[in-house]
């Protein structure tokens, strides 16, 4: 199998819209799909010329509403379509469409000759999008029946599980050519690392939200080649990554793979996010990474499934990183070291000696900040909503615990030189403050409150917008985030990564 491509669905409306979306992204990607079930119906008419306008390989695709498409006027028309755009083929094979995608039951002779002999090159595709499928390797072998054809399966998995399940089947498939990929967010590693699941293409579609498939996992060509330079990997690139759930938002691949660039070694940071830590491991296992970060909620459940942990780990009760050495899974956290930096340069502080601290939380997260706050010479008061575990926290470090409702606000104001906000409440919120983003949304700010909010998506958290509004000094969480990814950086170090 060659290098796999990066393939651009076109999902405008109009071809000249079509068009200029190439041109926008002609640096990045190697071939296009032509989406004509998501044209305007006048401008189906006008897909014969296609390839020759576009001046790149174009696979020809008219997806019907079963498999996820927009094409619903019957199989009849459908034909039309394709034998249209498909007759009067050109001596110049770069003015005719490259591939032709037909479903696997969607079989017409005569279109099938007329594409051969065209030099057309059939995809057979197999969709489900809804459900895993199960043995993909037995129904690839099945596909693979003609030499002619490129099967092609995609399907919607229910679980990390079923992404590393597909790992292991492909694992047979390595000399052939063929296009599989998980759909949806939890399918973002086989879109990624196409090299790695043996597929003969990846599909990306714009960034911009009208146009973007994001909802079927989709990134972007720009993102999966200046973030995760996937023309880059090979059989030889070493994997880290990232998990969590529902990790909507991680800059952490931008900064480690920016890393990996500046130091030319070979590796790429892939998120892949899990429900259960369980899972994260198994992909972990099954694909070989060396090394990765934890966030939001396994940073403590992580720890049952390593062989030994670090001081700061044992101490804390939990993890953000997790190395593979020589097949041996050894737990860090580099948090407390990252938050310490980013919140004295935050504050202007030499330590917190005179310093009256709220951490809002008592997770993972909090967990590593309430370590370093202790270290720093705080007195704190921990608040969440399950007063146990505020309790539980807040007698490990000597500090104080209350809960996190109205009924606390005096012990906030006692404790408001500095509130630590550790949740994930407002990750992602545009919104005004309100009780669904907003942890302290009871609380009115005096304006003198230092406020450092460990979420960086949005930059302005609802409840840092409502601290600014009332003169509060404010700080969200790329520095931490940023601090913190060196540390583990020097950790990814001790494996042995080849240059470029």
């Amino acid at each position: 199998m060659s290098k796999p491509l990066i393939c651009l669905c076109l999902t405008a409306p109009t071809v000249e819209q079509d068009l200029a979306l190439i041109e926008k992204y002609r640096k990045y990607i190697d071939l296009v799909e032509l989406r004509v079930d998501l044209l305007d119906d006048d401008e189906r008419l006008n897909i014969r010329t296609f390839p020759s306008k576009a001046n790149i390989p174009c696979i020809l695709t008219i997806r019907r509403t079963v498999d996820g498409g927009k094409f619903a006027e019957g199989e009849a028309s459908r034909s039309m379509l394709f034998a249209r755009a498909l007759a009067f083929a050109n001596e110049d094979s770069s003015k005719n469409f490259a591939y032709v995608d037909f479903e696997e039951d969607f079989h017409i002779s005569s279109l099938q000759d007329a594409a051969m002999a065209y030099g057309t090159k059939i995809i057979r595709s197999f969709h489900d999008m809804k459900n895993p499928i199960e043995n993909i390797g037995e129904k690839l072998r099945s596909m693979h029946a003609s030499r002619f054809e490129i099967p092609k399966i995609a399907f919607m998995p229910h679980s990390l599980k079923d992404v590393t399940n597909l790992y292991k089947e492909m694992q047979d498939f390595k000399g052939t050519d063929q296009i599989v990929c998980a759909m949806g967010p939890l399918g973002l590693p086989t879109r990624i690392l196409a090299e790695k699941f043996h597929s003969y293409l990846s599909y990306t579609s714009p960034a911009d939200l009208e146009l973007s498939l994001s909802d079927i996992g989709h990134t972007d060509p720009k993102t999966l080649e200046e973030i995760y330079h996937f023309h880059e990997i090979d059989e030889e690139t070493k994997l880290f990554g990232i998990t969590g759930w529902p990790l909507k938002y991680t800059s952490s691949p931008q900064i480690h793979n920016e890393h990996f660039l500046q130091t030319r070694q070979n590796a790429v940071y892939v998120p892949f996010k899990a429900e259960k830590a369980a899972e994260a491991f198994n992909f972990a296992t099954e694909l070989g990474v060396k090394g990765f970060s934890v966030t939001i909620p396994h940073k403590e459940d992580i720890i049952n499934y390593l062989f030994s942990v670090d001081k700061k780990v044992e101490e804390i009760g939990a993890c953000n990183t997790v190395i593979n050495e020589s097949g041996v899974w050894i737990g860090y956290n580099t948090d407390c070291v990252g938050f310490s930096k980013a919140l004295l340069e935050f504050t202007g502080l030499k330590n917190l000696k005179k310093t009256r601290v709220s951490i809002i939380g008592a997770g993972g997260a909090a967990k590593a900040i309430a370590y370093a706050v202790k270290k720093l010479g705080g007195k704190a008061c921990i608040f969440n909503r399950t007063v146990g575990k505020a309790r539980a926290l807040g007698k490990k470090y000597g500090f104080d615990y209350a809960s996190l409702g109205q009924e606390s606000i005096l012990t906030l104001k006692k404790y408001n030189d500095l509130i630590i906000q550790t949740t994930s409440k407002g990750m992602g919120s545009t919104e005004p403050s309100n009780s669904d983003n907003d942890p302290l949304w009871f609380y009115d700010f005096a304006g003198t409150e230092m406020i450092y909010d460990i979420i960086y998506e949005p930059t302005v958290t609802p409840i840092m917008a409502r601290g600014m509004k009332a003169g509060c000094k404010v700080h969200n969480g790329f520095t931490m985030l940023k601090y913190q990814g060196d540390e583990q950086f020097k950790l990814f170090q001790t494996v042995n990564i080849e240059k470029k």
